[in-house]
Order: structure tokens, then sequence, then C-alpha cells
């Protein structure tokens, strides 16, 4: 049975169709991929998955209950979580304080203080440091550790390395580590083409608002993915393949 399953999605900016019918499933600790250049709808359809951007038309079913109308709050309450491109951290906070807000979702589970700051040990010495104050690697690390601080069933990641140096991407990804071998799905809008083939269990490229391919991640090469990334849609031979 899906954890997840959009049906027929759409996302508007006003008369502009930012998602147009999208429909997919992700099952318990599946790792899925969108894939797709800038002004694909990407971050979006991840918007409107945790509830922040209003649904047009379609249906969004989480664990057999019908959340299209429910709120940002409820569906993080009901285990659905958004890590923002551009972290979206409180600046006058410190780290700390960041990571404890996120205990109002109120949900049992293995991630607590400690356990995330295991997870992202560059986090101990930074706990009183103000978010504002703190490099592009170690705010990612945060809205990263925050997000699990809510104990989700789903956790959508958005643009996990963008700003960031290679070597903080790297900090980040060896943290991500003991979090991908959970069964925590992972829905995830990555730039970085070679990470996102190496952490996605199946991968969706998107186009224009719109899916134009699907596949296991081991059955698209690279070169297919980079061709519908650009719209130049290669011949494929993946299963579910729209283009």
């Amino acid at each position: 049975m899906s954890l997840l399953e959009v049906q027929g999605l759409e996302a508007r900016y006003g008369l502009l169709s930012a998602v147009r019918g999208i429909s997919f499933t992700v099952t318990k600790g599946e790792k899925l991929a969108l894939v797709g250049a800038n002004g694909a709808g990407k971050t979006t359809l991840l918007r409107t998955l945790a509830g922040v951007h209003p649904v047009a038309r379609g249906r969004i079913v989480f664990d057999g209950a019908d959340i299209t109308s429910v709120s940002a709050h409820r569906r993080c309450a009901s285990g659905i979580a958004l890590v923002p491109e551009g972290r979206r951290l409180f600046p006058a906070m410190t780290v700390e304080e960041n990571l404890l807000v996120a205990r109002s979702a109120r949900r049992e589970g293995m991630w607590h203080l400690e356990s995330v700051l295991e997870a992202f040990p560059q986090l101990k010495p930074k706990l009183k440091t103000l978010a504002g104050d703190l490099s592009g690697g170690q705010q990612q690390a945060t809205a990263i550790a925050r997000a699990l601080m809510t104990n989700p069933r789903v956790l959508l990641l958005d643009e996990v390395s963008l700003g960031l140096s290679p070597l903080a991407v790297h900090a980040v990804y060896d943290s991500l580590g003991t979090l991908l071998k959970t069964k925590t799905a992972i829905v995830l809008v990555e730039q970085d083409l070679q990470r996102t083939l190496d952490v996605a269990d199946r991968i969706i490229c998107m186009l224009e608002g719109a899916i134009v391919a699907e596949g296991r991640s081991g059955e698209m090469t690279r070169e297919q993915v980079v061709g519908h990334y650009f719209g130049t849609r290669p011949e494929s031979t993946t299963q579910g393949a729209t283009s």
C-alpha cells in the first residue's frame, strides 16, 4: 500500500500552472527524486505536498486519508515534513531553539535532540550559536535536523546542496547516511545529479510542471536523465516513462 499518493495534482500562481496533472505514489521507506531544470515545478510540488501552497485541482492521499484540504501544521503533525529551499530558519534563535521548536508536532519516534545531534555532529558545538551566524552547510544541517525532530514518515527535501561548497555538501550528505537507512520515505529535489542517482530508488523527471519520464534509478542512464532535464527527450527504456 502506498504511503503517499498524488492524483492529478495541479498548482498555480494566478493563471500560471506551475504543476500540471502530476500523479505518483511513494511507498514506506522509498527514496524518490524529482529532477528537472529551474522552473520545472519541483519546489512548488513539494510546497503543495506540505500544505504550504494550495491545491488547484487533484488529490493528495496520505496513509489512506485525503489530506488535500488539510493545513500545513496538521500535515506536519501527521508525519509530513518539509525542508524548504533556502532553509527558512529563525535567524535570531539559537540552533538548539530552532530544533526544539519542532517538538510542537508531538510525534513519537526515533528522532529527538540527542539522536539528531548524533546524525549531525557538526551541530553539537553550535547549539548556542544563533542560526543567522552559521555557515551555509551548518544552516542546512540545522534545517534537516529540525524537520527530523517532528519524526516524519515522509520527508520533503528541497535543494539540499544549493549554494553550498563541495565540502559542505559532502558533510551534509555524510550526515544524511543515517536517515537514508531508516524507513522514512524521502522525496528529494537535488541539483547534484550524481548524488541524486546515488541516493534515489526511483527518479521522476519534470518539465514545465509535468512528469515527462520516471523509472528506477538503476534503470535510467545519466544521459537519459540529462536529456529529460533539458527537454531533449532521449529514447528511454525505463519502466513507466512517458516521453
